[in-house]
């Protein structure tokens, strides 16, 4: 019996891999649902669509682990299909990445019934043979104050239950930790009231056409030097006073295209407390500014964690694999450092790869 930690993305794929390997799980899933944070996202599997691109945008990973996410991904949505899984877009809309499109509800009501029982309200973690998957420690106020940024001042944008279960106890058992472990994946939302239903819909997503200004009036990130993912300029937020800044947008940032709407469509969407007149702006507007909403810099998921090898062992600091014990997903750390990658996909590869390892080691 192996014990699987955790009902998101990781969780699921690796108890219905197991079940497909003929291996008995107990999957425990500390929160009311499954489907973790896959369940409020867009659900895009993607990889960057050529190696050099990947290490280029990422130089700080593990490269033995981006290489098993780059190569594994599309095996890994075959295998997906082959469980009845159906793409809803079969590109990423991002011509620098590669994927598919799944909706989120359909794929874990899928991923769900393969995988089996699933216990919820249970975290409790002991010594068994266990694949951690509980989704890193973005909802631990402890954690992300010890390791990213100052208590309080990111709003969680995922679910609420990856409080740093699997990392504390991989932490326990003498796991070592990767580097990164400041980074975070997440989004400037609108500094307003919004639910998970809306973490997709409100993203501010137009840093890269904006100028950015922190709430005393220092333009502390410019436009050109927006990654096209925009994780540095919301990681960059979050070192800011209240983790908050303003984006001021002129005529021809209102007239870009995000996706399939304008600028000036996404900030008339933002709700209206976000929306700030350029008259109560704590500091003089620039020329041509024609509107300025308020952003939060909000956290989805870590990026630095627990250090596997290939097999997705978790190592002690000599690197040595502790006995028993696998992580997948985000509980996993060393993939995306310095940059951004799909955490989906990393959930995905890792989990297929723990499950299929964890079948042979027992």
């Amino acid at each position: 019996m192996i014990e699987v930690a955790g009902a998101g993305m990781a969780g699921l794929v690796v108890a219905a891999r197991l079940r497909e390997l003929g291996v008995d799980a107990a999957v425990r899933e500390k929160g009311t649902r499954v489907g973790g944070s896959m369940l409020l996202s867009s659900c895009v599997l993607w990889r960057h669509a050529d190696w050099d691109t990947f290490r280029a945008e990422c130089p700080d990973g593990d490269e033995r682990l981006q290489r098993l996410v780059w190569e594994r991904l599309d095996d890994g949505l075959a295998w997906l299909r082959s469980l009845g899984a159906e793409p809803v877009w079969d590109e990423t809309g991002n011509p620098c990445t590669t994927g598919q499109r799944f909706d989120p509800r359909s794929l874990t009501t899928m991923l769900a019934e393969r995988a089996g029982e699933i216990e919820l309200h249970s975290g409790v973690l002991d010594d068994a043979p266990t694949i951690l998957c509980t989704g890193g420690f973005a909802a631990s106020s402890e954690l992300v104050t010890r390791f990213v940024a100052p208590a309080g001042s990111l709003r969680l944008r995922a679910n609420p239950w990856s409080t740093g279960d699997g990392l504390n106890h991989a932490l326990a058992r003498g796991a070592a930790l990767t580097g990164g472990m400041a980074e975070f994946y997440g989004r400037n939302m609108p500094d307003a009231d919004w639910d998970e239903t809306q973490l997709v819909s409100l993203s501010q997503l137009y840093g890269r056409f904006a100028r950015c200004f922190d709430e005393d009036g220092v333009e502390f990130f410019r436009a050109e030097d927006v990654s096209w993912s925009e994780s540095n300029i919301v990681q960059a937020t979050a070192r800011r006073p209240g983790a908050k800044a303003f984006y001021i947008l002129d005529a021809a940032a209102l007239e870009q295209w995000v996706r399939e709407q304008t600028v000036a469509e996404i900030v008339a969407a933002a709700p209206a407390e976000a929306r700030v007149s350029l008259t109560d702006l704590p500091f003089d507007p620039p020329e041509g500014a024609l509107a300025a909403v308020r952003v939060i810099a909000s956290i989805t998921h870590t990026v630095g964690g627990l250090r596997i090898d290939d097999r997705a062992r978790v190592l002690d600091a000599g690197g040595t694999p502790l006995e028993a014990l696998w992580a997948a997903g985000v509980d996993a750390g060393g993939v995306a450092t310095g940059g951004y990658a799909s955490g989906l996909a990393q959930a995905l590869v890792l989990g297929l790869v723990a499950a299929e390892d964890a079948a042979a080691a027992i």
